[in-house]
């Protein structure tokens, strides 16, 4: 019997334009959160979701998929799935598919603020030439916490700027060539870090993770970059240290999201903000294919899918 997915493209030309022919045993229909629900719904078992759609567009109806085995996202970040995930369903994310995207714009994001490219652009419309002498990422001292596949990549795209070193922390410790520390040693790190790449997944235990004692304990003029979730960071202990010029920020995700208008960090001295853009990019569309394709193939199988997380 065939296997009913569902799958985030209008039609089945531009499915199969995207992905190939679907394996045999798969029968397709088309979800785009968009309000517009197919009649398989009681049938669908995989539903591959649309990416930059709200969790709540996506699950709304998730009661009535009595036969879902599996939720496959497009992006890296699922903690915004959890609460909708039916007991015995799978949620995989698309781990692999936003390194490339994401560790470039998180490297970018720190020669913007380090080499005050952000200053330069606000300093065109009035065509004011304000020459000043910056800080290079070479010869910076770097943490990267959440070190994974992104804080992997984040490293490699470093390896060309002469940083003077590269400290790795991720919850548990990694011994071998490349070693990580614990994230219990995370406070002890942090003095000795010009530029902290935040890439950890958003969790119970991560909610928070920098809070005003770990912005605190970051050296006069270091720079903290914020590529995984907003909630990770405390707000209100960020705008307390940014404010003061003691620390500077690059942030890619906020707490709130959208940053609202009013917010103080928008005229914050020393703080830049992309609207969460990591994974939106070219990179993005061959990457998450390759992906699609791969779970796809298992499913059809029977085969388990990859990048389970729940």
């Amino acid at each position: 019997m065939a296997r009913r997915i569902w799958l985030p493209y209008p039609d089945l030309a531009a499915a199969e334009a995207a992905l190939g022919r679907l394996p045999g045993g798969l029968v397709a229909d088309f979800f785009l959160a968009d309000g517009r629900w197919p009649d398989s719904i009681a049938e669908v078992e995989l539903l591959v979701a649309p990416y930059m759609r709200p969790a709540t567009a996506a699950m709304e109806r998730v009661d009535e998929m009595r036969s879902l085995k599996a939720v496959q996202l497009l992006s890296a970040g699922y903690d915004n799935f959890l609460p909708f995930l039916p007991r015995g369903v799978q949620l995989c994310n698309a781990a692999g598919v936003h390194d490339a995207s994401t560790a470039e714009l998180a490297v970018a994001l720190a020669l913007a603020r380090t080499r005050h490219l952000d200053t330069y652009a606000r300093n065109m419309p009035s065509g004011t030439w304000g020459n000043d002498f910056a800080t290079s990422l070479a010869d910076r001292r770097v943490l990267i916490v959440g070190y994974g596949r992104i804080g992997e990549a984040i490293e490699r795209r470093l390896a060309g700027f002469e940083v003077a070193s590269v400290t790795r922390v991720a919850r548990r410790e990694r011994t071998g060539e490349v070693p990580v520390h614990p994230i219990g040693d995370l406070h002890a790190l942090l003095p000795e870090a010009d530029v902290v790449f935040v890439i950890t997944p958003l969790t119970p235990d991560t909610e928070h993770l920098i809070g005003a004692a770990e912005l605190a304990a970051m050296p006069e003029g270091a720079l903290l970059v914020n590529i995984s979730r907003g909630r990770v960071v405390d707000t209100d202990a960020l705008v307390a240290a940014t404010a003061s010029g003691r620390i500077r920020a690059a942030l890619d995700v906020t707490d709130p999201e959208p940053l609202p208008p009013e917010h103080p960090l928008w005229r914050t001295p020393g703080v830049f903000i992309s609207p969460h853009v990591g994974g939106q990019s070219t990179a993005f569309y061959p990457r998450m294919q390759r992906l699609v394709r791969d779970q796809l193939a298992r499913f059809a199988a029977g085969e388990p899918l990859v990048n389970v997380v729940a």
